[in-house]
């Protein structure tokens, strides 16, 4: 009886192993999407509050493959209370190396250094996307769980459960829906720290552009407040002639 019960209890632990790095493979995958090594867009960011006002900016944005490192900077171009602030991005792909995040302010002549709780727990320019959300989360700062695969509107999902391992974050699980076709995120639930849904993020007009999977349009809602971040990708070009020399904080501060 009692070699009967070790076994099932190593059997369970063997399942929830291997379910962890299933679900962690998928991550990867969808972390190592193909998008080119240089990539350009056009943005436009709608920020609508609970009474449906609303307040648009638009932004030009670049980024850079470097081995496995990924180096993004964008400008804001309008309207003109925040034109000429820029944003500068370096995600590790070391999960042991922290990110740099830079934030150029022309109003103030200044750059700020985004900290990592900062970036964590801190809106980007009063969207509803964190200064996390805005980079690319490493994959193993997260614990992950495949909850179960469903299907809708016509495609098969994975539902991914990531949990972070460190405190200091704005969530304390998210639930992720993978489209299995192109391994593209379309759903995000962000539970805050009693377990109540604080965000949540929708992608859509999902498509080929010069052969990479593409979002068009990503929408974040913060449904305990009522606000509301569209980000429409307008636009968008891979494996264009870039100067590496655009990701400094020098040109962060010169602009375009």
């Amino acid at each position: 009886m009692k070699k009967s019960f070790v076994a099932t209890l190593l059997l369970s632990a063997s399942f929830l192993f291997a379910a962890e790095q299933n679900a962690r493979d998928i991550m990867v995958k969808v972390k190592n999407r193909p998008d080119g090594d240089t990539r350009s867009s056009s943005m436009e960011m709608k920020l609508v509050n609970k009474n449906g006002g609303t307040r648009v900016r638009k932004i030009t944005s670049f980024a850079m493959d470097v081995g496995e490192d990924t180096k993004t900077i964008m400008f804001f171009q309008y309207p003109n209370d925040v034109k000429g602030t820029g944003f500068l991005t370096v995600n590790y792909d070391d999960v042991n190396k922290e990110d740099d995040k830079w934030l150029y302010l022309p109003a103030l002549k200044k750059t700020r250094r985004i900290s990592g709780k900062s970036s964590k727990t801190d809106y980007f320019m009063g969207s509803d996307f964190t200064y996390d959300d805005i980079g690319k989360r490493n994959v193993d700062e997260d614990s992950h769980k495949l909850v179960r695969e469903e299907s809708a509107n016509g495609f098969d999902y994975y539902v991914i459960e990531s949990t972070p391992k460190k405190e200091g974050e704005i969530f304390s699980k998210k639930l992720v829906w993978i489209r299995k076709d192109c391994d593209v995120v379309e759903k995000v639930e962000f539970y805050d720290k009693l377990g109540k849904l604080h965000r949540k993020m929708i992608s859509s007009d999902i498509k080929k552009v010069d052969g990479f999977w593409t979002i068009g349009k990503m929408v974040m809602e913060n449904v305990q407040t009522g606000h509301s971040t569209e980000l429409l990708f307008l636009d968008p070009k891979f494996n264009v002639q870039l100067d590496s020399k655009i990701f400094t904080v020098n040109k962060l501060e010169r602009g375009l």
